[in-house]
């Protein structure tokens, strides 16, 4: 499992009531919430780094907290990175932290899905487990109590091409490696592949194999009448264009989409604390102090109890 790559979290209800299918319409790769691109959206916002110095769900209970109280978690978290206690966090101990956190929220999910779909507690699940839960009042009805049938079934095929992609040995038992790499398969070299592939069938409208501009854009924004576009959509368009469409054919091929939602030699946990780093740095040494973070807080944590005593016995514990 490599230490991080963007990440395309996905979201696995527990219960069968509310089960709903791991491939429905998610963010690209790329604009994951976690460590893919900043969401065009977020630009003058501070979610995105929230998310990656926290982990999503940390950074969502910060969100609850009054601006003292994050100041003073803060201030603890900061002590934590700060690995050889000389009072200034390095780009390399920013970058060390983020992937913790990243890795923390991955670890998480998986724990929290393991339970519920590891339903004989043999410590593994199988295909037929997961369908079950997942999809089993579905498949009793043949999807009939579904509003689009069609793409229930569309939605089983995927996962099951994904879970069977996730199990090396193909026995149809998954490993709980195996179920993380079925959950976050962006996570791990030998699904990339289908990464790509899951993302082309979601953009791809006319099915020809290969997204256009206009695919790429529509999958991250809608026009709406009267309203004049964005200026970050004018870009996306001159980004596809000129770095995207490499082979300048128009469309966007699955190497070229490869290269766009999963580039090879970027690590993105260090250039968002380069971000961190750059956008706090009053004193522009190149390193950051407890009162810069402290200082420039709401960049690094929301504000409005929160897990932060757990969060930190785990960080102890990797």
């Amino acid at each position: 499992m490599k230490s991080l790559t963007p990440l395309c979290l996905l979201a696995v209800c527990a219960s069968l009531a509310l089960s709903k299918p791991t491939s429905e319409k998610k963010d690209r790769v790329h604009h994951s919430i976690d460590l893919g691109e900043r969401d065009p959206e977020d630009q003058k916002g501070f979610q995105f780094d929230h998310n990656a110095f926290l982990g999503k769900e940390t950074a969502k209970t910060f969100d609850q907290l009054t601006p003292e109280e994050s100041k003073e978690r803060l201030g603890k978290i900061v002590d934590r990175i700060d690995q050889n206690k000389d009072g200034l966090v390095t780009a390399e101990e920013l970058t060390t932290w983020i992937k913790r956190a990243q890795n923390r929220y991955i670890d998480a999910n998986v724990k929290r899905n393991w339970k519920d779909y590891d339903s004989n507690q043999d410590d593994r699940v199988s295909w037929d487990e997961y369908k079950n839960a997942t999809y089993g009042y579905y498949l009793g009805e043949e999807f009939n109590d579904v509003a689009d049938k069609e793409a229930y079934k569309k939605m089983l095929r995927r996962d099951e091409r994904r879970f069977k992609m996730a199990d090396k040995d193909g026995d149809l038992i998954a490993t709980r490696e195996e179920f993380t790499a079925f959950l976050h398969p962006e996570e791990f070299d030998y699904m990339k592949k289908l990464v790509v592939t899951e993302t082309i069938e979601d953009i791809d409208k006319d099915g020809d194999g290969m997204v256009d501009v206009k695919e790429y854009i529509s999958d991250m924004y809608t026009p709406e009448e009267g309203q004049p576009e964005p200026d970050w959509v004018r870009n996306e368009k001159e980004q596809f264009r000129d770095f995207r469409d490499a082979n300048k054919d128009g469309k966007m091929d699955h190497s070229e989409i490869e290269h766009w939602i999963l580039p090879a030699d970027y690590d993105h946990a260090e250039s968002e604390a380069k971000h961190l780093i750059h956008e706090s740095d009053i004193d522009q040494d190149g390193k950051l102090s407890k009162e810069e973070f402290l200082e420039k807080y709401h960049r690094f944590v929301g504000s409005a109890m929160t897990d932060y005593g757990e969060m930190m016995v785990e960080h102890d514990e990797l």
